[in-house]
């Protein structure tokens, strides 16, 4: 079975892996193909071009079709995937989705330093290509 959703992830980042070891434990149909952009093998070839400072800015899907979602569209589709999907009912409704939307950019601009991790540039040294 080809899997419907492609996941991209910070496996660096402690809250970033909470979220997906929580979405890999609910995916008992395996429907989720979870990559962490971190780990020595991670080809941006392999997933649409994404590079690993591109996936870094943002949360990156790649659905069966081969379109790429980003942030918070990439959770709502994996809780639909696993059944929780009324979790992120709110990003239906008109006035809050802008709003959730706002917050979630600030969370994955400032992500590194809330962490307490490296800044981007740090991080790609070995990582990016420059």
């Amino acid at each position: 079975m080809k899997n419907k959703l492609t996941f991209l992830f910070d496996g660096g980042c402690p809250l970033c892996l909470r979220e997906t070891n929580f979405l890999k434990k609910r995916d008992i149909s395996n429907q989720i193909s979870f990559v962490d952009i971190n780990s020595k093998n991670y080809d941006q070839n392999l997933f649409k071009g994404i590079s690993y400072s591109e996936a870094m800015s943002n949360l990156h899907g790649i659905m069966e079709n081969g379109e790429i979602i980003r942030g918070l569209d990439v959770l709502a589709y994996s809780y639909e995937l696993i059944g929780l999907g009324w979790v992120y009912y709110p990003l239906k409704i008109n006035f809050l989705s802008p709003l959730l939307r706002r917050v979630y950019r600030y969370w994955a601009k400032y992500r590194l330093k809330i962490t307490g991790r490296s800044n981007i540039e740090k991080l790609c040294t070995s990582k990016c290509d420059q």
